[in-house]
């Protein structure tokens, strides 16, 4: 059912190594960095290696909104998710695309929800797959 979740950090380098220290014993590993407008966001990952917990710069002061990411089964799912958005009113943050810059098959609709947060909907497609 959820894929991953983010959440916001002041400091996101400091998050980070909190974050590796703290859970090792989990197993808790980096498995990508990206910029996204010139600040690090961090995916960890478990022995599996899938980012399934992110950390990004907060934005503003009032709060901090949640990033939650729901697995679709399939691209035509994640559009359904877009459709039905739009339909009840939702504010889109982004359609359904591909997001190469996370990995060449992932597909995802980013859009808030009625309290501002960022709630997704993701299908990823890997070599050999056939959706």
């Amino acid at each position: 059912m959820l894929d991953h979740l983010s959440i916001q950090a002041s400091d996101v380098d400091a998050a980070a190594a909190f974050y590796l220290r703290v859970f090792a014993p989990l197993g808790i590993r980096e498995a990508i960095r990206i910029d996204r407008d010139g600040a690090p966001v961090v995916g960890f990952s478990g022995p599996d290696g899938f980012p399934h917990f992110w950390l990004g710069l907060a934005t503003g002061s009032a709060g901090r909104e949640v990033h939650i990411a729901f697995t679709a089964p399939d691209r035509s799912a994640v559009d359904d998710v877009h459709l039905a958005a739009v339909e009840a009113g939702a504010e889109i943050l982004h359609s359904p695309r591909v997001w190469p810059e996370y990995h060449p098959g992932y597909y995802g609709v980013f859009l808030r929800d009625l309290d501002g947060n960022n709630v997704e909907a993701v299908h990823h497609t890997f070599p050999g797959a056939t959706t």
